[in-house]
């Protein structure tokens, strides 16, 4: 099993290079669930109304096709031509799969690809609320904040379509769009929201977001009172709570949320996770508290072995190298059930610059050779150095800043753990530290890290603007390829190791 989890942190490192390399600067505690309405158009040749004028015969059960048969389809008649104007017309009948039992006269959503025979994907039934609002959709101006006033009007809509696609549209713009969109924020509305239990728990994060946005002091005791419920339906969505407490209360909201989830040892996993994700974004996206008392409570999570690979990272990459002898003895003090820390230590000592960090590494190495050997083959770059000297990371627009840059020598990614599905979840979950990916199941292996909300947001907003396009598309040039194929040959590494034992 060490040998698993030394080859999942390997893959752990790659994947936060590659995911820092792609990212957008989005809504910090959001996953856009789906594609949008506009991205899906966007991607097809033709869109179209068309209510259903057949339905094909029933095929009975355990009928089989003959060779060349084709699947029966239903007949439709386009109503309104969204897409693709040159391609088809108003009247026109089109043919496509479909096996509901819609009623004859219905209208539905249909896409179709690759002209001039055109292929027509499976009908969507929408009503009209649904069609009137992707009519709209053409006529949205690029600029974020403009397109995030409309999609507002719809959040929460009793067409669940519509709820869906306005939350994705937020989640997937940019975090300066959203804060830009406070003087028109509904804050009464957003109170009602989050405090619906029903609100689902990545819906609640967005609404948090902008309470964090809009909100004011007065907002506080509600947020305390939902951070010390034992209810975990009110502690949905807890990483952006915390997030949005601590921007609307500051450095003194801190205090709360260690002696909540930091350094109470009794704080299940998921919140704590969730906590440091949120304390993160802080350290990353925002100047409402110092860095050096972020750092305060980071460290606060070396006290707690099992769970500090959480945070090593973090302390590493903001050049945090007063905690040297605690890493030293957390190497030392490891066992069986917190093993896994051992390489987090040996990448942190390694980034260290300070020469009895280099000293420590060669003792360690006596005590566990294999350790430092997976940290050396795994993570061969060796130390690198932001090449800041400034506290915090810069707040650039540029791609190749990379907002929040990667932790070159640690292994943690933080694989998102829905602990409002799974509240009992141990340490032994599949652990890192980066960010979120809203409602994902995580299996329990021990020893590898969650990751922490993606603060969604690792490269700049995205701008009309070919330059950084070009930049983006070079970078992932750069670096995805040869990455991928590490990742290859990562394993083939493992394989090669786990016959000598760990």
């Amino acid at each position: 099993m060490k040998r698993f989890n030394a080859f999942i942190s390997a893959l752990t490192f790659f994947a936060v290079l590659l995911i820092s390399a792609s990212q957008t600067l989005a809504c910090p505690f959001c996953v856009a669930t789906t594609q949008t309405f506009t991205e899906e158009i966007a991607s097809m040749d033709a869109v179209v109304f068309a209510k259903l004028i057949k339905l094909p015969p029933p095929i009975k059960p355990g009928t089989q096709l003959a060779e060349g048969e084709e699947i029966p389809r239903a007949k439709f008649e386009i109503v309104t031509v969204v897409k693709g104007k040159e391609l088809v017309k108003p009247a026109q009948p089109i043919e496509a799969i479909y096996f509901g039992e819609a009623k004859v006269g219905t209208t539905f959503l249909v896409m179709a690809v690759d002209p001039p025979k055109l292929m027509w994907s499976t009908p969507l039934e929408v009503a009209k609320t649904t069609q009137d609002y992707i009519l709209k959709l053409d006529s949205l101006p690029k600029d974020p904040v403009v397109r995030l006033e409309f999609f507002q009007k719809y959040l929460e809509n009793q067409d669940e379509e519509l709820a869906r696609d306005s939350y994705d549209e937020f989640a997937k713009s940019p975090y300066d769009a959203v804060k830009s969109l406070k003087s028109k924020m509904n804050h009464t509305q957003l109170i009602t929201w989050i405090k619906d239990s029903e609100v689902p728990a990545s819906r609640r994060r967005l609404y948090l977001t902008m309470l964090g946005v809009c909100g004011t002091e007065k907002d506080l005791p509600m947020l305390e009172e939902l951070l010390s419920s034992s209810d975990r339906k009110k502690k949905a969505g807890l990483d952006a709570m915390i997030g949005c407490y601590l921007t609307l209360k500051g450095p003194d909201g801190l205090k709360l949320i260690e002696d909540l989830f930091i350094r109470n040892k009794k704080s299940e996993y998921a919140d704590t996770y969730a906590a440091v994700m949120a304390l993160r974004f802080h350290g990353t996206e925002s100047d409402i508290i110092p860095r050096e008392r972020i750092l305060v409570s980071m460290r606060y999570m070396l006290e707690r072995p099992q769970l500090a690979d959480l945070v090593i990272p973090d302390l590493a990459r903001w050049e945090d190298w007063s905690q040297v002898e605690r890493m030293v003895k957390l190497f030392k003090d490891a066992d069986e059930e917190t093993s896994w820390v051992r390489v987090p230590v040996i990448n942190y000592l390694r980034q260290c610059p300070l020469p009895k960090a280099k000293e420590q590494i060669k003792s360690l190495e006596k005590i566990d050779p294999a350790a430092v050997k997976r940290a050396n083959t795994f993570f061969p770059f060796g130390p690198t150095n932001s090449g800041r000297g400034d506290t915090k990371p810069p707040k650039s627009s540029s791609i190749e800043n990379l907002k929040k840059a990667t932790f070159i020598s640690t292994p943690t990614i933080e694989v998102p753990v829905d602990h409002e599905e799974n509240p009992q979840q141990s340490p032994n979950v599949v652990r890192s530290s980066i960010d979120t990916v809203e409602d994902t199941a995580i299996p329990s292996s021990p020893g590898i890290t969650p990751p922490a909300p993606l603060e969604q947001s690792l490269l700049p907003a995205a701008e009309d603007n070919s330059t950084g396009s070009q930049q983006e598309s070079n970078l992932w040039y750069a670096l995805g390829v040869p990455l991928l194929a590490g990742l290859g040959l990562l394993f083939v590494q493992w394989r090669i190791m786990s016959g000598s034992g760990s």
